[in-house]
């Protein structure tokens, strides 16, 4: 887990656990569909707590981790600032109320599943969980600007990504270790 930057004094930063526990209850709360949108607005352009490019560095180690990417960044951002309390307290507050909701909905969804509305309106939400996906990847690109690769290298790298897992439909267990490796190479060179 990583210890904040050197300059993170000198920007906001959670106040106590209970900021960092209802600020990740809210971001899981409005996360339906998809958190990744809510998650990078509210960390890096709202609350300010990171900059895109740590975002994007914090989110790319929360993707390969186990786990559910979004709770893994609430782990890290939860012991950055406060340990393991705090990645503990982070945990619990995209966890527990998110629970409660998605039980009730489970109930509700028991009652009427068989509605030919509902299933619309769940294939509706599906479009833009996926509208709201690309549109913060869009956004984030300016940060690869800063990636020792430079821009074009993790643009192709990231298409051949795309075409790999959505195209060729290969397996994630293959398609990152591959790639994955390659951009670590390419990476690592650049930076040696």
């Amino acid at each position: 887990m990583s210890s904040p930057p050197p300059d993170a004094s000198a920007r906001p930063q959670p106040r106590s656990l209970t900021d960092l526990f209802v600020s990740f209850t809210l971001l899981a709360l409005q996360g339906f569909g998809g958190v990744l949108a809510v998650v990078q607005h509210e960390l890096v352009e709202r609350k300010r707590w990171m900059t895109r490019e740590e975002f994007v560095e914090e989110w790319a180690v929360a993707q390969i981790m186990p786990g559910p990417n979004v709770v893994n960044l609430a782990l890290m951002i939860g012991s950055r600032y406060f340990g393991l309390r705090g990645a503990m307290v982070a945990l619990a507050g995209m966890l527990t109320f998110p629970l409660l909701v998605v039980l009730a909905l489970a109930l509700l969804y028991a009652q009427f599943a068989a509605n030919p509305q509902v299933a619309g309106a769940l294939r509706g939400m599906g479009a833009v969980a996926a509208g709201l996906i690309t549109a913060t990847g869009l956004k984030l690109i300016g940060a690869l600007r800063k990636h020792p690769m430079g821009l074009a290298a993790c643009t192709v790298l990231g298409v051949l990504t795309f075409i790999a897992i959505a195209v060729l439909r290969l397996p994630l267990g293959w398609v990152l270790p591959v790639l994955g490796g390659i951009a670590y190479a390419l990476t690592w060179r650049k930076l040696a």
